[in-house]
């Protein structure tokens, strides 16, 4: 298995597979409440044969080049993920999203590891268009739809139920010639930078 480093902090970004299903549990167990906040996956992983099931689902979506997962890893506990839920190369459209338990946060570990996993889709997999769908409550998302360079293109409102409650939508999108060009100044801002955005 490749690992990724995230910078200078000991983070690893490495693909999630079901043999992993145990860790990924007990990450999604410490995260729960907090993940469940804003994100269904907590009441998709509820235990061993559900996360067995969730990965599998991701690793058929690698199979077909149709999605990823990559986890976080920090000092050697997973501690959250980056996704492409949805990858369609024929049309050049991705999804990419995220979570992270309580423990990690504030670290910039989301931003750096979608970095990664959207250079990869435009620049291996020749992705044009990555969305970011977030809910309009979700501040701490949204940050990160901004620290990428990306653009609001609209709001969906009430177009997503969750827990009782229907709630607005952003969709967030940055194009490839966007992503190249904010790589190209960010490495002509720090010569010492190796052009990653």
């Amino acid at each position: 298995m490749y690992v990724m480093s995230l910078g200078d902090d000991g983070a690893e970004l490495r693909p999630l597979e079901p043999w992993q299903a145990e860790e990924f549990l007990a990450h999604m167990d410490r995260g729960r409440a907090f993940i469940g906040a804003r994100n269904g996956l907590p009441d998709v992983v509820t235990d061993l044969e559900s996360s067995r099931a969730f990965l599998r689902l991701y690793a058929e979506k690698a199979a077909a080049d149709a999605g990823r997962i990559h986890g976080i890893w920090s000092d050697g506990t997973l501690v959250g993920a980056v996704i492409l839920r949805q990858l369609d190369t024929a049309r050049g459209t991705a999804e990419a999203g995220c979570w992270l338990e309580p423990a990690a946060v504030g670290r910039g570990l989301v931003t750096r590891a979608a970095r990664t996993l959207i250079d990869w889709a435009i620049e291996v997999r020749g992705i044009h268009r990555v969305e970011w769908v977030v809910s309009s409550d979700n501040a701490p998302s949204i940050a990160v739809a901004r620290r990428l360079g990306m653009s609001r293109d609209a709001v969906l409102r009430d177009s997503h139920p969750y827990r009782g409650r229907r709630h607005d939508e952003e969709v967030w999108s940055v194009l490839a010639p966007e992503w190249r060009a904010a790589k190209t100044a960010s490495a002509g801002d720090d010569p010492g930078r190796d052009g990653t955005v």
